[in-house]
């Protein structure tokens, strides 16, 4: 003890902290393994409305007059219910719920989060829509 120290009082909280060292317990040493191997995420250009139009018609016996209506209005339907905090549940597509609500100067941010099903199909059409009788009434 220092001779300038007072009886019954310790070292002050920074000369403990200087002495003390800042190493863990050494303990048994840790095997890395490689959990998952994933292939890199090469990014593809965004679906723009024109492509998605021309995309359904690929796959539909429609006109492209009689198509671009519908859809135009799927997508305001689908936006709408966005704007609203509404989560959608649309197969084959997955089940997508709004995380967030972000209002700015001239836009709304909507954060979401997409489950999707590794079993959906990709491309095509779902099997409950493929079967018979599931024909849509008009």
């Amino acid at each position: 003890m220092p001779d300038d120290a007072q009886p019954g009082t310790g070292p002050t909280k920074d000369e403990e902290q200087a002495t003390t060292p800042d190493v863990a317990p050494q303990s048994a040493p840790v095997e890395p393994r490689l959990v998952k191997v994933s292939e890199p995420a090469v990014a593809r250009p965004d679906l723009k409305k024109r492509d998605l139009i021309e995309a359904v018609l690929e796959r539909c016996d429609v006109k492209k007059r009689d198509a671009r209506p519908v859809i135009e209005a799927m997508l305001a339907v689908l936006g709408e219910t966005l704007s609203e905090g509404r989560g959608l549940n649309l197969e084959p597509m997955g089940k997508l719920r709004v995380n967030r609500v972000e209002d700015r100067q001239d836009r709304r941010i909507v954060v979401c989060k997409l489950r999707r099903s590794l079993s959906a199909p990709e491309g095509g059409v779902d099997d409950a829509d493929a079967a018979p009788g599931n024909e849509a009434e008009e």
